[in-house]
């Protein structure tokens, strides 16, 4: 664990890809207004997500139905050309051949992608690559290839022990965390802090953790974000639910929830960052993120600062960018 202060946090942008079925032109547009969007946001990476059922993790009906993507890794390399800060690109294991996940990782460029491996959204389901292995696979062929992995605070407040998780992802290579979406404060501190102090007692370095926002505008967003096993705490839902403006309450409670974290993690000098999540259709919540990222920038000091960072990282994978 070094004893240096943080660098400043991370600033990203979560976004999916379009449906399967689009055009390749209309894809082009989406990226083209997507760029132009988040050009000023100064941010450090694009994430692109990877996009799967997840029906095996939950019995009840998917509040949103579930409609393929194109794979993030082709939308960034043929649509999103004209973006010149880094990508970082989901890979569900799971979804993808051995091979082809070799293949993917051996073609990409380190000093622009980076990547964040994702494992089966429950021990039921039928996988094609296993977690462990994606791993391998990465280390043997791209193994300068800048590689997160996914920190679940719902996990570790129900069960305990994600921050041992994440210390196994680190030491298969795990050079940053993303979280899920973050609603309840307390449960991402816990885990953290966990992290933090496990990471110290075995001598090793504390690796940025990423934190992920997301804006609500309705009780349909609130039903599939609790869908997805992310826990919004009573009194929030109760607040969104009763509000005549559920965004703008949204989005004050993600403000405060990201200053809380700042906080907490500047001054137990964990390095982090925040992860806004736009994954909506709606024009009206895609502003609103933009706007929180904007927010985040400006308040935070998230910027460039931290690009520098994770581009030292790329080289090598699992150091400290503090």
């Amino acid at each position: 664990m070094s004893d240096a202060a943080p660098s400043r946090p991370w600033l990203l942008f979560a976004v999916t890809p379009p449906r399967r079925s689009t055009e390749p032109a209309e894809a082009r547009r989406i990226a083209e207004r997507t760029c132009a969007r988040l050009r000023d946001l100064d941010l450090d990476a694009l994430v692109i997500y990877d996009i799967d059922d997840e029906s095996d993790r939950n019995p009840h009906e998917r509040p949103f139905p579930y409609l393929p993507t194109l794979d993030p890794g082709d939308f960034a390399e043929e649509h999103l050309g004209s973006w010149d800060r880094p990508v970082i690109v989901y890979r569900s294991a799971g979804k993808h051949d051995p091979r082809a996940l070799a293949d993917w990782f051996a073609a990409q460029d380190a000093r622009r992608v980076r990547t964040v491996l994702v494992g089966a959204s429950s021990s039921d389901s039928a996988v094609r690559t296993t977690l462990p292995e994606a791993w391998r696979l990465r280390r043997e062929h791209a193994p300068d290839l800048a590689t997160g992995g996914v920190a679940i605070p719902e996990r570790h407040a129900s069960r305990g022990g994600e921050h041992e998780r994440m210390r196994a992802k680190q030491a298969a290579g795990a050079s940053f965390f993303v979280t899920q979406v973050v609603y309840d404060v307390g449960a991402a501190k816990s885990m953290v802090s966990d992290y933090h102090y496990a990471c110290g007692d075995a001598g090793s370095t504390t690796v940025p953790v990423v934190f992920t926002l997301s804006v609500c505008g309705s009780e349909r967003t609130l039903a599939f974000l609790e869908w997805l096993g992310v826990h919004v705490p009573t009194w929030m839902r109760n607040d969104l639910r009763h509000t005549d403006d559920p965004l703008a309450t949204s989005y004050d409670q993600c403000v405060a929830i990201a200053e809380d974290l700042a906080q907490f993690c500047t001054r137990h000098r964990i390095p982090f960052g925040f992860n806004v999540e736009s994954v909506s259709i709606r024009r009206a919540e895609i502003e609103a993120s933009v706007r929180l990222a904007a927010h985040l920038r400006d308040r935070l000091g998230a910027g460039d600062g931290a690009q520098a960072a994770a581009a030292s990282a790329a080289s090598t994978p699992g150091q400290p960018r503090s």
